[in-house]
């Protein structure tokens, strides 16, 4: 520390007169830098913000306070700098003494500089780890820019350097209001307000910065008696236990499904597994396997079982899982291995040590048991490659769960280092997702023709003579062919004629649907609880037999409890390496990180649109459009430099390193497979490449040699009124109902209008080209008739002043843009279905954008009866030929 660096602070003070530490006393070292921030009401309330550095606090004065909306910039203005003693001040500063009013300590914890701080702080852009008692995640504050010719965006005002305090996009963050922290008026160390504060009432806070600690970096923890935050006295030491036989099961433990993962020091971070909870148990060379009921599942997984027998006497707790291509997690891999009886490539990733050779090890610390474990494995490297210890991070929860989901990985589930292994749910172990999975009951489901629509979910809720099974809504994507194959039949077994579901609790019943006896259970991704307890945006991941049905109940995260005060996450999280975007430079929508968020895609709108917008819309309208392109094979039109950028190109097939959650079917005749999007998730894996528009194939879901709709493209010469496009959809869609179909509407995101016909899948349904000479017919008969508006032919020539009826939309590898899909245009315009009442004089498809669609679309409705409006094309076909 300089021997002048807090010169100007003790300049300023008169010692005798206020009660401020001076600066002289000696503070404890620390392994993490300290930070506080001091709610100071003087001349008028503002928020002092302290970052320990160089053996000071580098300080500035925010005036509104800190804000977690990263849209929101904080005026930071920087002070002098501040003895560390300063931190565990709390009272009041006599009136005539400089900063003369109360003092209340607001917050506390540690912080870590992305990078070098001190050079951050000359270049004037510091980024940091927050991980305190109400903030945290990470931060930046910026030097503002000195105007020279007038001072207006200057850096100083009367000799002080003015910054801006921001808060960067992460899971800490709370758009639209981001002062919500500020409104809680009590101290963070004494819990006394500003005005008890000043009465000099109320408890004195409790010590941070020269608080006693248990030894070197000691972290401190919450006394749940009081409140406060006091260094709670070490634990005994725990032993092993000597036993004369090992259990041949133990309960697991569980973990508790949080909203938020824990960001205090003193707990571990491991990677969420998508697969099967197991235990290994190894005597004598035999080794079993079961399952979290304790069910026998050596056979499933006879080779990590084979692999295990070289073990010493141990019992592992664990989870058995597939990796995909990507060496993510993949549960349909899980299963379809299973049902193969191939376990050969399976992992069992081991995450704790219960025994070992004749010891009870549940009684050690958690972190104890790992260390034990990973040396176990470590000492067999070569003789069980199926055998993988699970790794930790010990940085802040946020910080590890957002590289979780920047990797498509389900979650992390944190423990607690210093507890015993315990049996059952506690609040040792908790769970955090990138996106809600949970099990339900499978009490029914809905086909359309041969095809499996939706299953109908349910959970168990109440206690014993009131615990009933209710409906918590449908599940309707994630069915590719191979599953449906093995799906169906197991619906068909468990078929029933009555409901499962309570009464006043079960969905009326509808055509096509069927009833099920509660005994299957799926597993399911979702975007969580509506306000009416149903689920949102449910896609089907598989079945799991290994819990009951009627242990499934309703899991319901939990809020952010208080813990002990937070480690700060060091600059090199899970997983990233040099080179490679920081949190700051990302965001996480629907699980899937977005890079670069806010790059103009749009970029004359006024803002312009960016990466993260678009990502943000399809998850606003995701569930609506899902329908629309799932089972479908799906071109995508890519700008990843925005629509006015050099690149711009149209991908039909799958990439190498596309995103898992991008499905890939191969059709017939064509050796690359396709791109397709079968998840509401892939929407924002999408948006994530840049893809601006998106066309799918027009075919039956998993059926690309069946004709799912017909789309009838009105594509009108730029002399052209729009007022004749209307007229001409409107003829079109008479001509079609004559023949007993039902035309639907949508704008193209340009001039011209879609015409759009669902069509029945039956055995009776034609080819692709009996249903594109369908189509052209009704379009030569329409030009037909008034061949000086219409025209069928291509040629430009021909189209002058006439509106092309393009029908060439309705063949095996053609697409049309999809409903909803935004189009690569000036305006962000998206493709919008509508009701035919609004296919009238005063249409503006321009009026239609990525940003205004949403709110459209939860105020009309449109299509709301598409899916039950199919018709079979052979039928109108044949009146079509009776009317010639």
């Amino acid at each position: 520390m300089r021997k002048d660096s807090l010169a100007s602070y003790r300049a300023k003070r008169d010692f005798t007169r206020t009660e401020e530490p001076s600066g002289k006393a000696s503070v404890p070292k620390s392994k993490q830098l300290r930070f506080v921030i001091q709610r100071h009401d003087a001349t008028r309330l503002h928020y002092d913000f302290r970052l320990e550095l160089d053996g000071t606090f580098k300080s500035w004065a925010v005036t509104k306070g800190p804000s977690l909306d990263p849209t929101v910039k904080r005026l930071a203005v920087e002070v002098e700098d501040h003895p560390l003693d300063y931190g565990d001040f709390e009272g009041t500063i006599p009136e005539g003494q400089y900063g003369g009013g109360t003092v209340q300590l607001w917050d506390r914890g540690y912080w870590t500089p992305e990078g070098d701080p001190h050079e951050g702080l000359k270049r004037g852009d510091l980024k940091f780890t927050l991980a305190g008692e109400r903030l945290e995640g990470s931060w930046v504050l910026v030097r503002m820019k000195w105007d020279r010719k007038g001072g207006n965006k200057g850096a100083k005002a009367g000799g002080r350097t003015n910054w801006l305090l921001i808060k960067h996009r992460d899971r800490a963050a709370y758009e639209g209001d981001g002062d919500r922290l500020l409104k809680d008026p009590k101290s963070i160390a004494s819990g006394r307000t500003l005005k008890e504060i000043a009465l000099g009432t109320g408890k004195a806070p409790k010590p941070f910065m020269s608080g006693k600690r248990r030894g070197a970096g000691a972290v401190w923890q919450s006394d749940e008696k009081d409140g406060g935050d006091t260094a709670s006295a070490p634990r005994r030491k725990a032993k092993a236990k000597k036993i004369a036989a090992m259990p041949r099961f133990v309960e697991p433990q569980l973990a508790k499904l949080v909203e938020r993962a824990p960001g205090g020091a003193g707990w571990a971070h491991e990677v969420k597994f998508d697969g099967y909870r197991l235990q290994l148990r190894v005597e004598k060379g035999e080794a079993t396997l079961r399952t979290r009921k304790g069910l026998d599942w050596t056979r499933k997984f006879e080779a990590i079982a084979k692999q295990a027998v070289t073990l010493p006497d141990c019992i592992l707790d664990g989870e058995a899982v597939a990796l995909d291509s990507h060496g993510a997690p993949d549960f349909a891999a899980l299963q379809a291995a299973l049902s193969d009886d191939k376990s050969e490539d399976l992992i069992f990733f081991a995450f704790d040590l219960l025994f070992l050779e004749g010891e009870d090890l549940r009684p050690l610390p958690l972190s104890e048991r790992k260390a034990r474990l990973k040396s176990l494995l470590d000492g067999m490297k070569g003789r069980h490659p199926g055998l993988r210890y699970v790794d930790h991070f010990e940085t802040g929860g946020d910080a590890v769960l957002q590289s979780a989901c920047r990797m498509h990985l389900e979650g992390i589930v944190s423990k607690e280092l210093d507890a015993p292994y315990k049996s059952g749910r506690g609040n040792s172990w908790t769970k955090a997702k990138c996106r809600a999975g949970h099990e339900v009951v499978i009490g029914g489901w809905t086909s359309e023709g041969r095809r499996l629509r939706s299953l109908l979910a349910g959970v168990h809720r109440g206690e014993g003579k009131q615990r009933k099974l209710v409906y918590v809504g449908r599940v309707g994507t994630g069915f590719g062919e191979s599953v449906m194959r093995s799906l169906v039949p197991k619906l068909r077994a468990v078929e029933s004629k009555t409901s499962p579901f309570a009464a006043g609790a079960s969905p009326p019943k509808e055509a096509n649907m069927h009833w099920a006896r509660p005994d299957l259970v799926a597993e399911i991704e979702f975007a969580g609880w509506t306000g009416a307890g149903n689920v949102r945006q449910a896609a089907f991941k598989g079945l799991r037999v290994d819990k009951p049905a009627e242990e499934v109940e309703a899991e319901v995260a939990a809020k952010p409890a208080k813990t002990k005060m937070a480690r700060p996450a060091p600059r090199q999280v899970a997983g990233r390496r040099k080179g490679t975007a920081t949190p700051s430079d990302r965001a996480i929508v629907m699980g899937v990180s977005i890079s670069h968020p806010d790059k103009p895609l749009w970029p004359d709108e006024k803002p312009p649109v960016t990466k993260l917008e678009l990502a943000k819309y399809y998850e606003a309208i995701g569930d609506w459009m899902i329908d629309h392109i799932a089972g479908r094979p799906c071109s995508i039109v890519r700008t990843p430099d925005g629509i006015d950028g050099k690149q711009k190109f149209f991908q039909r097939h799958a990439m190498p390193g596309s995103s898992h959650l991008l499905s890939e079917v191969k059709v017939s005749g064509d050796r690359k497979p396709y791109l397709q999007i079968d998840r509401v998730e892939g929407l924002a894996a999408v948006a994530q490449m840049g893809a601006t528009e998106l066309h799918p194939w027009n075919c039956q879901p998993g059926q690309p040699e069946r004709p799912g709709r017909l789309v009838f493209d009105l594509d009108p010469a730029p002399d052209v009124k729009f007022t004749s496009v209307i007229a001409g959809a409107r003829e079109v869609a008479a001509r079609l109902r004559k023949l007993g179909l039902v035309p639907f509407c949508k704008t193209t995101g340009g001039k011209g209008l879609h015409v759009v016909v669902p069509l029945k899948d039956d055995v009776k349904s034609p080819d692709w080209d009996t249903a594109k000479t369908f189509a052209r017919e009704i379009c030569r008969r329409v030009a037909e008739d008034e061949p000086g508006l219409y025209v069928i032919k291509m040629s430009k020539a021909e189209r002058t002043g006439r509106i092309f009826l393009d029908y060439l939309r309705n063949d095996r590898t053609a697409t049309a843009v999809a409903p909803l899909s935004s189009r690569a245009r000036p305006g962000a315009p998206v493709s919008m279905p509508i009701e035919w009442t609004q296919v009238k004089a005063g249409l503006d498809p321009m009026k239609y954008t990525v940003r205004t669609a949403p709110a459209l679309l939860r105020k009309s409705k449109p299509w709301k009866d598409y899916a039950t409006s199919a018709k079979p094309l052979r039928a109108a076909i044949e009146k079509l030929v009776k009317s010639e």
